[in-house]
């Protein structure tokens, strides 16, 4: 197929024409989002919204093809949708010059509806963003199509009246560079506007826990090259969340409050009100319900927090089984999730955290700094709420939280799962001894016992590390002498129920992953 030469000659400034408009709006909307809010920038407010709106089947998907990357690939494609817009209107204005404006006044007002519907929206100022840069992009489009279709007044080489190439060329670099400054202008706002929150992390200083963790036992950790840590380091531990920005939120300003069914007693809680009560550090493990049958989203910290029952129970809330009228604690986050806990799991002494600290630091601004919610035992979609501001009693039939709403269970205890760390899948080994070693987890249940199979020959038991707590992963070693050619190792783990690892296969949703760890080795 040949193209016109005299058609590409148009078209080509015109969808250029188009890009620096969508590049300029995008800019415009990041200087003026640092002045509102960030997450009322029209990226992140359409990202949130298509994240709300996705099939959970597929944000399984993504999740396990992109991993934590999900979001930054989710944000690029919607980059190079709108550039492919932009560039098509700016072809569009060629022939109709107000309606390719009109189209990228139409964009940011997708943009404002999505940052103004946003649960943590702040009112009609988060649409300032999508519209300043809908009216900077749709003003420049107009005045770079004015110039492309305008005659000039000198003649053309070879006759005609051609288009102002150096008038476009001269704008259209003016509009590139002022935008690209105030883009530059934004980030660098957006960027002090966290170093502000950064400071009040960095000044603070955790207390000592008024009941400590017990001492990790030496035997707990099993000096296997290639076994998950049994204390993941903060810089490793997995996050999977629906904040496309992380919320930076000052230690100073940050409010919990405590109201609802139940509560005879609502209060309202300061950053400076948790540090001064009787804090206690845990070992637990987390679990996210989207990891897949071994698969890495799960890991261990010592966490150091309030206890939850204490502050409920000072509220005046009562479980189910003494009688309280709420069944359901409704976590509230500052970017507008919402999870929801069985309030008698809460209450049932294990030892649910409003988490401050972790491995011994304030909680990382990826991790919920200044706080955080956990429970032992569920999975985080149901317990661990961060940035939490807000803890509402109900029930579980008057409120279904975001990800019910989106067809997840509304109970989700931690199913009880084994995984293989070493060797990886489709090693090749050596004949002869091979150490089989990884970890398994049953949170607020205890692991019991391990076993490995090879090929489809018996069950052998496997050597458990020291347990530290039922709350937390196990460690465990099997020795194989390996014969040469193909291999599959299988894994199971035992509760301390007497629950056995299922052999069947289920995806995550509703409920999480089941099934067996299996890797595949070659043998020379």
């Amino acid at each position: 197929m040949r193209i016109n030469r005299s058609t590409f000659a148009r078209t080509a400034p015109a969808a250029l024409g188009g890009l620096l408009s969508g590049y300029a709006a995008l800019a415009v909307a990041e200087l003026v989002s640092a002045a509102v809010r960030p997450e009322a920038g029209p990226v992140t407010a359409v990202g949130g919204a298509a994240i709300d709106r996705t099939p959970p089947a597929l944000k399984d998907w993504a999740i396990r093809h992109f991993g934590t990357d999900d979001k930054l690939v989710l944000q690029l494609g919607i980059l190079a949708v709108l550039g492919l817009l932009a560039a098509a209107l700016g072809i569009l204005a060629l022939r109709h010059r107000r309606t390719g404006a009109a189209g990228v006044l139409l964009f940011g007002a997708v943009g404002g509806a999505a940052a103004l519907t946003r649960p943590d929206s702040t009112g009609p100022a988060d649409v300032l963003p999508s519209l300043a840069g809908a009216l900077a992009g749709a003003g420049l489009l107009y005045l770079l199509t004015g110039l492309l279709t305008a005659p000039r007044t000198a003649p053309a080489p070879g006759g005609g009246t051609g288009w102002n190439r150096r008038g476009f060329l001269a704008a259209a670099g003016a509009a590139a560079l002022t935008a690209t400054a105030a883009g530059a202008l934004g980030r660098r706002l957006g960027a002090s506007r966290g170093r502000d929150a950064a400071a009040t992390r960095d000044a603070v200083r955790l207390p000592a826990p008024a009941s400590p963790a017990a001492p990790l036992p030496r035997a707990a950790s099993l000096r296997v090259p290639g076994i998950s840590p049994f204390t993941t380091p903060n810089a490793d531990f997995y996050r999977v969340d629906t904040a496309l920005v992380v919320p930076r939120l000052s230690a100073d300003t940050w409010r919990l409050r405590i109201h609802g069914r139940g509560v005879s007693r609502p209060r309202t809680y300061t950053y400076a009100d948790l540090l001064g009560r009787d804090l206690i550090e845990r070992d637990v493990t987390l679990t996210c319900v989207s990891n897949e049958v071994g698969g890495p989203y799960v890991g261990t910290a010592r966490w150091l927090g309030v206890p939850l029952a204490g502050l409920l129970r000072e509220a005046g809330v009562r479980p189910p089984s003494e009688g309280g009228p709420a069944d359901q604690l409704v976590a509230r986050s500052t970017d507008g999730m919402t999870l929801g806990s069985p309030v008698e799991e809460v209450m049932d002494g294990r030892d649910a955290l409003l988490a401050v600290g972790m491995n011994g630091e304030p909680l990382p601004f990826a991790h919920g700094f200044p706080v955080r919610m956990l429970v032992p035992g569920l999975y985080g979609y149901v317990s661990a709420c961060k940035w939490i501001q807000d803890i509402e009693l109900t029930t579980f039939d008057a409120y279904d939280p975001y990800w019910v709403k989106r067809k997840w269970a509304r109970r989700a205890p931690v199913k009880t799962q084994a995984r293989i760390d070493t060797p990886k899948p489709f090693a090749r080994l050596g004949a002869g001894p091979v150490t089989v070693a990884g970890v398994a987890w049953a949170q607020h249940r205890g692991i019991d016992r391990v076993e490995v199979r090879v090929d489809e020959g018996p069950w052998e038991q496997a050597d458990l590390a020291a347990e530290d707590s039922a709350d937390t992963w196990r460690q465990w070693s099997y020795p194989w002498r390996a014969a040469p050619g193909g291999h599959t190792l299988t894994v199971r783990a035992t509760d301390r129920t007497g629950t056995v690892q299922t052999e069947e296969r289920t995806r995550t949703v509703p409920d999480g992953a089941s099934g067996r760890h299996s890797v595949v080795v070659s043998v020379d």
